[in-house]
């Protein structure tokens, strides 16, 4: 039976491992074992992380179109009520730049709902 030597493959392993965890603190970015536990937790907060960012952001277009809605004396939820009955279908992105950015559009789209 032919002889197997695998350091080239651990060794490959474990510099792709401290690649990884580059940039970490302490024994973190260059202890393999602590590197492998790094870069676990590191993959969970980063996929959990994708989900929170999609709340967060329509928390924040929320806001922003909720102080512009407020300032003209009507509360959000009104004001999104009436968008769907009236069949205006501006998502809250979309909503929150104009509101924004550009205020005089936002105004043109309270009164309509109004």
């Amino acid at each position: 039976m032919v002889r197997v030597k695998r350091g080239t493959t651990s060794l490959k392993r474990r510099r792709s491992i401290l690649k990884q965890t580059k940039g970490f603190r302490w024994g973190r970015k260059n202890k393999e074992k602590l590197a492998r536990e790094a870069l676990l937790h590191a993959g969970l907060h980063s996929f959990s992380g994708r989900k929170r960012k999609k709340r967060d952001f329509r928390r924040l277009w929320q806001n922003k179109i909720s102080a512009a809605v407020t300032t003209e004396g009507l509360s959000y939820s009104r004001f999104i009520n009436a968008l769907s009955k009236k069949n205006i279908e501006l998502d809250r992105k979309v909503l929150a730049k104009l509101a924004e950015e550009h205020p005089e559009i936002f105004s043109k789209i309270l009164e309509s709902v109004k």
